[in-house]
């Protein structure tokens, strides 16, 4: 079997990293700008119960958001040598990832503006590859390949029978 490569730190120390980075102040910028504008507009015109739901959803997302900033500014500080890879995780062992939830709805949800459910559902997808990136950069979650087989074999093979090939 061959030595096994992570594909993780080469990911983040590379052009992956900085669109990954793009991204993830990007849409820190977006969700702050609507939260502070259209969406404070918009949550006016909710009922009680969705404008509870709403305040849940906002301090929800802030919160990943700002999770998620602290992340990427520690690894932007080591891509540019600023500081160890082993500081930066020193340094993000104390950023505690909250958890997302399982499942969203209930009372008020159909009120929730669409707006805000793309910044949900964009900011969840976003915060669990961040999640993932952390947690096989600390060995937690290193995906490994079957014992004896080839990877890319095995998942062509789950393929062609998925979709009746031979």
């Amino acid at each position: 079997m061959s030595p096994t490569v992570a594909l993780t730190p080469r990911l983040l120390s590379s052009g992956g990293f900085d669109l990954l980075y793009r991204e993830g102040m990007g849409l820190i910028e977006e969700v702050a700008a609507y939260l502070d504008g259209e969406g404070r507009t918009e949550s006016k015109t909710l009922s009680r119960e969705g404008s509870f739901l709403y305040a849940t959803e906002s301090m929800r997302l802030t919160t990943r958001l700002m999770q998620l900033a602290s992340w990427l500014l520690l690894q932007r500080a080591v891509n540019e040598g600023e500081i160890s890879p082993q500081q930066a995780l020193e340094e993000k062992s104390k950023v505690k990832f909250s958890a997302l939830p399982e499942d969203r709805g209930g009372p008020g949800w159909d009120e929730i503006p669409g707006r805000m459910k793309h910044y949900i559902e964009k900011g969840d997808r976003l915060f669990e590859r961040v999640v993932k990136f952390d947690r096989i950069e600390r060995g937690e979650d290193i995906p490994t390949e079957p014992a004896g087989e080839n990877a890319l074999s095995s998942q062509m093979d789950r393929l062609k029978a998925a979709f009746g090939g031979k």
